[in-house]
């Protein structure tokens, strides 16, 4: 069963389609009709919701002092509740718009209004109403985590416009326009200071209530599991209807076991791209497989390449180390590490979908989803990342590991090599160098939450001296059937002078590697000129940073 709380009442479910939507479930099931459904595919953000992840109660005390400041400390973040599986709000706390105020009458003339609410009537933020809630959940979500934040530190900034603007970017509006919902953003705080200084408290949005359900709950199905270990050592189904059922492993080797007797499961890690198939293709998935509470699999590292460690580096020699992510990394988890080795990837993450998908996303279901317009592939491959998959449905007694280069990862439009049984474990990056420079391109429509109609990733490796160019990756998105490195471009560039004239002397091989097609997003003309035109711009950019650096 899956064990949650909504908008501060504590709900308990196993008797369920495994498809079922947090949105369908609010609507249908548990009537909270103040969150609306729009485009059902996590673009429009009508069906925003507010989320705080409790902790994990099945091994911890509730009267563990830690696990009060733990709950209490969780940031609040918000997903499309449309595309996302309610399975995944297991140990969660799922708010609505109606939450957010404080009314403990039922009343709407005596409610203490969130500030966030408050706000959007001051600043005259709504005109149909309908995008409104979910308008209300990013800016509540974004002001929470900012007074979480001052409350631990009182030197915290002021939310800033950018700030603001950041947080609505998975938020469309049709009628209102933004000026007076970003107006709303910033004077929300001010709100949220008068009342403070008025000692008018509002609603403490963090759960630290009935904690003990959760534990007694989450403790018995722990005893459950155990039992059933012993005897068919298999996990029993979190939720299941009909010949329906949904697994929730909480380590690699269960995942392992399930995969082996269940290979054609469909596995789910945020759901983003997956999600699209129950509500827009309308999809029953009979077997899944949710990889949300594998710990292992949501975690990062730096260490020595494997490959590197055979031929006797050591472990400690910057040279010879690579990052790992976890498949189940979610990218907003990612950014922390990103923005320290990667600053030039972590840039990047802005313009990547909105805050919704990118706090469900994984960098695993990026991958595996195999999209020729996916983002994160084409840096991967310029940085030539390998990926670690194991393959669970095989002969042999146990799982089989393999790692490979991403670039033999994708063999087709939306084929790989995984197969059935197969899953990814981790994606392993070689840290850049001295001597290497990244840069990276996005052409869309709009600046945020939308569809790359061309991405280039380009990584460059200079000679001792900075005169010519040793090395070259360059990841294209959009442009082929699959992410891909065009390799009649690099070898143009490899050994040529470190000038403009090079890298347009390069760009004209571009027409050998790739023929993109003309889609609604950009033509293939289009397509061909601009990556072409980008590939020239790296090289401009690079030629000004070392002109900077050596001033």
């Amino acid at each position: 069963m899956i064990n949650f709380y909504l908008n501060g009442k504590y709900h308990q479910v196993s008797q369920l389609n495994p498809n079922t939507t947090v949105l369908e479930y609010l609507r249908l099931h548990a009537r909270q009709m103040d969150t609306k459904e729009g485009c059902g595919s996590g673009d429009c953000g009508a069906c925003t919701v507010m989320a705080q992840r409790l902790p994990s109660h099945s091994t911890k005390d509730s009267n563990n002092a830690a696990n009060t400041t733990n709950v209490n400390s969780a940031p609040f973040y918000t997903l499309n509740a449309c595309i996302t599986l309610l399975s995944l709000m297991d140990n969660h706390h799922i708010m609505t718009s109606g939450f957010l105020a404080d009314n403990p009458e039922n009343h709407p003339e005596r409610a203490l209004l969130h500030p966030a609410q408050q706000a959007m009537v001051d600043c005259h933020g709504s005109q149909c109403g309908f995008c409104t809630p979910g308008f209300i959940m990013s800016l509540a979500s974004v002001y929470e985590n900012n007074r979480l934040q001052s409350a631990q530190d009182a030197n915290t900034n002021e939310l800033s416009y950018d700030e603001i603007v950041a947080a609505i970017s998975g938020n469309l509006c049709r009628c209102t326009g933004y000026r007076p919902i970003i107006e709303a953003g910033l004077a929300m705080q001010k709100i949220g200071q008068q009342r403070a200084a008025d000692q008018l408290a509002g609603k403490d949005l963090t759960i630290d209530l009935a904690i003990d359900a959760m534990v007694k709950t989450n403790s018995n199905d722990a005893q459950d599991t155990d039992v059933n270990n012993t005897t068919s050592k298999m996990i029993a189904p979190a939720l299941i209807e009909g010949s329906r059922q949904l697994y929730i492993p909480t380590s690699t080797a269960e995942l392992d076991q399930l995969l082996a007797v269940y290979p054609k499961a469909t596995i789910w890690a945020g759901g983003t791209d997956l999600g699209l198939s129950v509500t827009q293709n309308l999809i029953d998935h009979d077997t899944v497989i949710q990889l949300s509470a594998i710990e292992s699999l949501k975690s990062w590292s730096v260490i020595a390449s494997t490959a590197d460690i055979s031929a006797n580096n050591s472990a400690t020699d910057t040279a010879h180390q690579e990052l790992v992510f976890g498949a189940g990394m979610s990218y907003k988890a990612m950014l922390p590490a990103l923005e320290e080795y990667f600053p030039a990837f972590a840039q990047l993450f802005e313009r990547i979908a909105s805050p919704q998908i990118r706090n469900m996303g994984t960098i695993g279901g990026n991958i595996a989803n195999a999209s020729p317009i996916g983002d994160l592939p084409p840096i991967l491959l310029a940085l030539e990342a390998r990926i670690h998959i194991r393959h669970c449905d095989t002969d042999s007694d146990k799982p089989i590991d393999e790692i490979l280069p991403l670039a033999e990862f994708f063999l087709d439009y939306k084929k790989t090599k995984l197969c059935a049984g197969s899953y990814v474990v981790a994606i392993h990056i070689p840290l850049m160098q001295e001597h290497q420079q990244l840069f990276i391109h996005k052409i869309s429509k709009r600046y945020e939450d939308d569809i790359s109609a061309c991405l280039v990733a380009v990584r460059l490796d200079l000679s001792a001296d900075g005169s010519t160019i040793d090395n070259v990756k360059i990841g294209l998105g959009g442009m082929a059937a699959v992410p891909l490195l065009i390799k009649n471009t690099q070898q143009a560039l490899i050994g040529q002078p470190f000038e403009v004239a090079s890298f347009e002397q390069a760009a004209k091989a571009l027409p050998r590697d790739v023929s993109p097609m003309t889609h609604v997003r950009a033509s293939r003309e289009y397509r061909m000129h601009v990556v072409q035109r980008l590939l020239i711009k790296c090289g401009k950019q690079l030629i000004k940073r070392t002109q900077t650096e050596s001033a």
